[in-house]
């Protein structure tokens, strides 16, 4: 095998072995919303991707560490959306709400993924929410400076305990919980 042969099948491995491990992450979303951190397993896992259980442990050690990558991937996705908002300062605060509640409806385990994470007390999973939650606090915070709104940090502060409460309602199946508008 000559030497750009065997690079072509380097970057393909690569390849695959991301997209298993996004495959892996998506499954691992879905199961632990679905059992919790404590009932699920890296089997039940492994068996929705149609995958071996020692594979999973091919990219992570452990459970902990799935269950984080997991949590982080959420994280993520809300650090995106919040960086996406554009809207002129008298309708930022409406449409972070709107780009918030469209994500709880395309990736409605994601947000379950976080909320069963609060109760958590694990130091490195405590740890990954929070680093999110400063992260998803910080840039809301910087769109609502840099619009020049009047109080952000209050302002923040509202729109965070709203989307906690977003986030419950969801998660007990309690639409009626859920704030109206801000």
């Amino acid at each position: 095998m000559n030497k750009q042969s065997g690079n072509t099948r380097n970057k393909a491995d690569e390849s695959v072995s991301v997209n298993r491990r996004e495959q892996i992450l998506e499954a691992a979303v879905i199961v632990f919303a679905e059992y919790g951190y404590y009932r699920a397993t890296t089997a039940q896992v492994a068996e929705k991707v149609g995958i071996s259980q020692p594979y999973i442990f091919k990219l992570f050690k452990n459970k902990e560490e799935l269950f984080i990558a997991a949590l982080d991937r959420a994280f993520e996705r809300i650090i995106r959306t919040f960086r996406g908002v554009e809207a002129p300062a008298e309708e930022l605060l409406a449409e972070c709400i709107r780009s918030y509640e469209a994500l709880m409806e395309t990736h409605p385990n994601e947000i379950l993924l976080q909320v069963q994470a609060f109760g958590i007390r694990d130091e490195l999973i405590l740890g990954s929410m929070q680093k999110g939650m400063l992260e998803v606090t910080d840039v809301v915070k910087e769109k609502f400076v840099g619009a020049g709104m009047k109080h952000p940090e209050v302002l923040v502060s509202t729109f965070m305990a709203n989307g906690m409460l977003c986030n419950i309602a969801m998660a007990l199946g309690m639409p009626e919980l859920k704030p109206k508008h801000l």
